[in-house]
Parts: C-alpha cells; sequence; structure tokens
C-alpha cells in the first residue's frame, strides 16, 4: 500500500480562555484562522482541547491532514 506523506499546516494561534469556551460549550465548531503563509484553515475546535490553560490557547501549532485534507493531529511547536 503506497502511504502519502501527509500535509502539514503551521498556524500561530491566540484563543483566549473565555473565547475557547465559547468552542467547548458548542457554540463555535470549528476554529478558523491563518497558517503562516496567509492561507485560511479551517479545524474542528475540540481538536486544541489538550492545549487549553488559564490564559487560553497560545502558540505555534502544526496540524496534519491526509491527501484529503482531513485532520490526523496537531502537535504545539513551541
Amino acid at each position: 500500500m503506497n502511504q502519502k506523506t501527509p500535509n502539514k499546516i503551521e498556524v500561530r494561534l491566540r484563543i483566549t480562555y473565555q473565547e475557547y469556551l465559547q468552542y467547548y460549550q458548542g457554540a463555535v465548531k470549528a476554529v478558523v484562522t491563518r497558517d503562516i503563509h496567509g492561507r485560511t484553515v479551517q479545524f474542528p475546535a475540540h481538536v486544541l482541547r489538550t492545549f487549553v490553560g488559564h490564559d487560553g490557547i497560545r502558540g505555534s501549532f502544526t496540524i496534519y491532514t491526509d491527501e484529503h485534507n482531513r485532520f490526523i493531529k496537531i502537535e504545539r511547536n513551541d
């Protein structure tokens, strides 16, 4: 089976704790931001749960997607 290399999307996020509550409570389902090249990126908000701190979510992240741009995983770069 020929496996393709996942796509990498690099983003910098700054989401306050209060802003993330909207995602957590289900009022907002997806995060829409721009990658480091200025392209618009949308991904499911729930993938950020493990990164939420008292200040919210801050930092640089790499999002991995398959060849159909479906989410695989996210990693913090900091």
